[in-house]
């Protein structure tokens, strides 16, 4: 498995409502949009770049 990717769980635990407008955008460019709910991505510079973007929103696991 020399090819294997990373992934990386994102969960949302707190609301975009009230931040600007780009973080809610990005919140839903990932696949979030509501609290609690999860999304699994390739972990790559492009998704690191949008997690810093909304990281006080969400928590990030390595799988």
């Amino acid at each position: 498995m020399a090819d294997a990717k990373k992934t990386l769980r994102i969960t949302q635990v707190k609301s975009a409502i009230g931040r600007p407008a780009d973080q809610g955008k990005t919140l839903r460019a990932l696949g979030l949009g509501k609290i609690g709910r999860s999304v699994d991505q390739v972990d790559n510079e492009c998704v690191r770049g949008m997690i810093f973007k909304i990281k006080h929103l969400v928590t990030v696991e390595e799988l």
